[in-house]
């Protein structure tokens, strides 16, 4: 595989593929929002779906779906749920910065180097 975006093929196992292989690579301690990740996985913009389908993940997962956040750094699951409350104390545990249920971008955000331009 070549690091550039290059269409993901069709099938449902292909975007989802390609979609966990990108988030795997989240280093903790950054970020990435819904329409970054799938940009990154080669899947243009489709936001929603990397939404829908993270929410889809098996309880004990170990990719690091905690680091995947709304447009501008914005925690989308809600304060007082099990996965909101969860995903917060992950964040923190990592150095991450929540306040006003939000992250800092230009501070957490992660910039994978074959994307700096």
């Amino acid at each position: 595989m070549s690091g550039e975006n290059a269409p993901v093929q069709d099938s449902p196992d292909a975007r989802r593929t390609a979609l966990y292989s990108v988030l795997g690579q989240v280093p903790a301690g950054k970020v990435v929002s819904y329409g970054q990740l799938a940009e990154l996985a080669g899947l243009g913009r489709a936001a929603r779906w990397v939404g829908r389908t993270l929410g889809q993940l098996p309880a004990d997962t170990r990719l690091p779906w905690h680091r995947v956040l709304g447009s501008g750094g914005r925690l989308s699951l809600a304060l007082g749920t099990p996965s909101g409350d969860e995903q917060r104390a992950r964040l923190r545990a990592e150095g991450v910065n929540v306040t006003n249920n939000r992250v800092d971008m230009t501070r957490h955000g992660w910039r994978p180097m074959e994307h700096s331009g």
